[in-house]
């Protein structure tokens, strides 16, 4: 089962993912990042690229060929065939799908009251199907 985490009152979902990525990548972790749509994927992307001048995080879309082989996916669909993956990182507002293949999720949740709201559904949603989410206001990673 894994372990869910809630990040919540994040300001910028897209740089705090960054910063997950880069401790979760330095613990020898591979790490999916799941994203709303295409233009937040392509923010994402960007983002690993240049948030850093001194760290690189090797990273692909999901339907890269080198997908199985890089410690760093994106995907906007977590319905594709995936390869097995230590963390999951929900920038979206959906549920994933297929829990059991992660040993740890991470949810961020921004103010914006439409994230918000389906952050607490979210929340609500692991709680019935037994797990048992934990809470941490942005800031403190």
């Amino acid at each position: 089962m894994p372990r869910i985490d809630f990040h919540s009152n994040v300001p910028d979902k897209i740089a705090y993912a960054c910063r997950l990525v880069r401790k979760a990548y330095l613990a020898r972790n591979r790490v999916l990042l799941m994203t709303e749509d295409a233009a937040q994927l392509a923010q994402l992307d960007l983002a690993l690229w240049t948030f850093s001048a001194t760290d690189f995080l090797p990273h692909v879309t999901a339907g890269a060929s080198l997908a199985p082989q890089t410690p760093i996916v994106l995907t906007d669909d977590d319905g594709m065939n995936l390869p097995h993956f230590d963390v999951l990182v929900n920038l979206s507002h959906r549920f994933p799908g297929a829990l059991a293949r992660f040993q740890r999720v991470i949810e961020i949740i921004s103010p914006d009251p439409d994230d918000a709201a389906a952050g607490r559904k979210r929340y609500v949603a692991y709680q019935q199907q037994d797990y048992q989410p934990s809470h941490f206001v942005a800031g403190k990673i």
